[in-house]
Formats: C-alpha cells, structure tokens, sequence
C-alpha cells in the first residue's frame, strides 16, 4: 500500500506549477495540482499574456498616425471600439486556459480546481474539508496586486481588473511607477485616456539603467502623460461617477479610473505553512538552491519566493525542481544575467549590470552607446529617440551589461542576452558584420 496519495501534491497551477507538475509526472510521478481560480495563473490569465495582447492593441494608435507618411489614406476619425479588443483578448485567455489544462490532464496530472493549505509536513486540506497526502509539497501560489492602506482606497481598482473594464475612462491616474505602472500608463494613453502617474518618490522603474529611465520620463512627458512625484495618498473622495484624489505635495486630481501598481505580495496568507514549520521572509517562502523550504518535504517556487518576479524565472525553476527529485537530473536555476523588459510606449530592455553597478562591483568599467531616431520615425516625422547602452568590464572587455530603449527593443534583447549570458567581449560584438538596415545592427557599431 502506498504511503502517500500521491508522490507530489502542487499548490498552484501557474506558469511554474504548470511546468513542475507536467515534468515530475512524465517522469512517472503520482501528481495532483490544486487550484483555486484557473491554470494557467497570473501570466496567462491576468498578467503578461493579456496585457501584451493589449499593448499590440494600444501600438495601432501611432501606427495608423504613421501610416498617413507611409502613403496610406487613414481617415482621421478612426474610431477604437474597447469592448471589442477586451472581449477578443478575454477569448484569447480563455482558449490557453484550455490549453493549458489539457496539457495537464495529457500528461496525467490530476487537476484538483479548489484551495488548499498546507496541514502539516505531508498533508493539505481542500476547501471542500477532504484532506490528501502527498511524500512532496510544492508551493506554487504566486503573488497579488498590493493595495495601499488609506481612506477610500475601495475605490481603486489593480491590474487584475483591468482586462474586464466595462468602459475606458477618460482620466486615470496610476499609483506607482515600477514596470506595471509604465505599461498600463502607455496603454491607456494610446487609446485616448489622460493619464496621472502618481509615484511616492522621484525615480521610474527603480533597478533600470538611468540613462533609460530619463529618456521614458522625457518621451511620456512629450507625449502628454503628466506625473506626480513626491506623492502619497491622503485619501480618494466618490463623487458620483468622478474620484478625487488627495495626495501629499501636490492639489488633488479628479479621475474616472484609480489603478493601484504598487507592487505585489506573496500569497502566503492563510496557507497553513506555519503548521509545518515553514519560514517567511518579508511573507515570502525561504527557500534554498534546491527550492526547498525550512521543512524538508515542502517546496517553493515562483514569485511566492519573491527572488525573481518574473515568469521565465518560476518556469525554470519548476523544471528544475522535477528534473532534480523526480527525473535523476540535479539541476540549479542560474539567476545571474537574467532578461527582463518593460513594455512602456516605447518598450525598455534590459541583461546584465546598470553602469551603476558595474563600477561598484567591477572598478574599471567601459561604456559605448547610440543615441539615435529609428528610421521608421524619420518618415513618419516622430522626434521619437531610441537609445542603446553597453556596459563592459574595463579590464576584460567583457560585455556585462546591455540596455536598450525603442522599438522592438526587447525582440532584440533576447539574442544579444545570450552574448551576455556567454561572457562575449565587445571585440567580438565588433568582429560581426552589420545586418543592414535594422535597429539591431547598433549592437555591433557601438562606439
């Protein structure tokens, strides 16, 4: 008689939950994955999936400015239709869900569509009362929208709302000023909205090199987004349809939409890991090089640990978690030189060490740049600069950092992350000859 219902029992069917599931039961695991909304977890159902479908969406808008230079007769009165983009980008969600469950089901993962918390060191218990054992736990319950605490705040919205707007509003200020914050702000502005970024400090998209952060303020403030720095909430005022927000340093703005991107919480909340001597940092799961947590048996992954944010990283670290205990492959995530971008109007990219942090942690540092107006934005007579930075050891050559701000820089990123990833000198990015005429041919004429 087996000891355990299953060999591994999964909290969350997320990106990372997802993928450690399907790996540790095609390597002949007994799996069983709950969860309590939809698989397929923030990514695919509320977070980079739809938000990036409403980013291309958000693109049209200059696009079809642009397309008059280009010798296309686009009507000025091109009208934009919410409903239809949201409900298509809804459906889009909905068939991955799908897919994703089928995935699952395909390689013999038991779907278990409830809650569940942790009871003990082997066992959970669903929201149904039933309890199940496992020889295995594994944490994959991601992250949610922070909400600050101040009167009134029932009256703003985070970014999981924004996907089921009935209407667009016409004025919205967005709190916060990290990468979320910067997304929806240029997606709202593309599709007509006056936007308000309002953010606690002075500095956008803190752990971004400078040079790029100054060049996406001094791009949105041209494009008319307007910014509050230095400000706190007082407290948000319903006046029928409007809300007033009151903030610390600056006069109170009147809006139709408050969206909260302040950062995201673990989901550690309420899931019973105490019970099996399971520690928290900061209410993020403490985790080792293996992923496992203070009890030997449970394991975390994905942003509930609050390493990397980031849903590449989770993936991998759930391949690497049923490789090493489940498929004889003892395998460790690198996080050193990880990719990530921001998809502003117009998107950031960025691999490696800030120039910042390559002279506090190197010494001797060499940068080159290119400061130019995409070809695209010539003819269409957009003022619009795209700004490449690479960051080199200046004793090695060795590229250790490139960041990229225009169009279609995180496309580009993804191949030159792999230069970075493979310790690549700038002789050698030099040594390659130009693809001509394209924006990713700076890479190799960096002076």
């Amino acid at each position: 008689m087996m000891p355990y219902d299953y060999d591994l029992f999964v909290l969350g069917a997320g990106s990372g939950g997802t993928r450690a599931s399907r790996v540790a039961s095609a390597h002949g695991a007994r799996v069983a994955v709950a969860e309590e909304f939809r698989v397929g977890g923030t990514c695919v159902i509320r977070g980079c999936v739809p938000k990036k479908l409403l980013v291309y969406g958000a693109h049209f808008a200059e696009d079809l400015k642009d397309a008059r230079r280009f010798g296309w007769d686009v009507p000025d009165d091109c009208p934009f239709d919410w409903p239809r983009l949201r409900d298509a980008v809804n459906a889009e969600v909905d068939r991955l869900n799908q897919a994703y469950t089928d995935t699952l089901c395909n390689n013999g993962v038991e779907i278990i569509a409830q809650r569940a918390e942790v009871t003990g060191p082997h066992s959970v218990r669903l929201a149904s009362g039933e309890t199940k054992t496992a020889e295995r736990i594994l944490v994959a319950v991601g992250a949610h929208p922070a909400i600050p605490d101040f009167p009134g705040n029932e009256h703003g919205i985070t970014s999981n709302d924004v996907f089921h707007l009935p209407t667009l509003p016409k004025r919205v200020l967005i709190a916060g000023a990290g990468y979320i914050a910067n997304e929806f702000a240029g997606v709202f502005h593309q599709f007509g909205s006056h936007v308000i970024i309002m953010n606690r400090s002075q500095e956008i998209l803190r752990g971004y090199e400078i040079a790029l952060r100054d060049r996406l303020l001094q791009i949105s403030l041209m494009k008319g987004l307007e910014f509050r720095f230095d400000a706190t909430f007082e407290r948000i005022e319903k006046n029928g349809e409007e809300l007033t927000v009151h903030m610390t340093g600056h006069e109170p703005a009147t809006v139709d939409l408050v969206l909260f991107a302040t950062g995201r919480i673990p989901n550690t909340a309420g899931l019973g890991l105490e019970s099996a001597g399971v520690e928290l940092e900061n209410g993020a799961v403490r985790v080792d090089a293996d992923n496992r947590s203070t009890c030997d048996s449970i394991f975390a992954i994905g942003d509930v640990t609050n390493r990397i944010q980031l849903t590449p990283v989770a993936i991998r670290e759930g391949q690497a978690f049923a490789d090493t205990f489940y498929g004889n492959k003892p395998t460790r995530v690198d996080y050193a030189c990880v990719p990530s971008a921001v998809f502003s109007h117009p998107p950031i990219a960025q691999v490696g060490m800030t120039e910042s942090e390559a002279r506090q942690k190197l010494g001797s540092v060499k940068v080159y740049s290119s400061d130019f107006r995409p070809m695209k934005n010539v003819l269409a007579g957009r003022n619009e600069r795209a700004l490449y930075k690479m960051v080199c050891d200046g004793n090695t050559d060795r590229v250790v950092g490139i960041h990229m701000i225009g169009p279609d820089a995180p496309e580009i990123l993804q191949a030159a992350a792999v230069c970075v990833k493979a310790g690549l000198t700038k002789a050698q990015f030099d040594a390659t000859v130009a693809l001509h005429p394209t924006m990713a041919e700076e890479l190799v004429l960096l002076r």
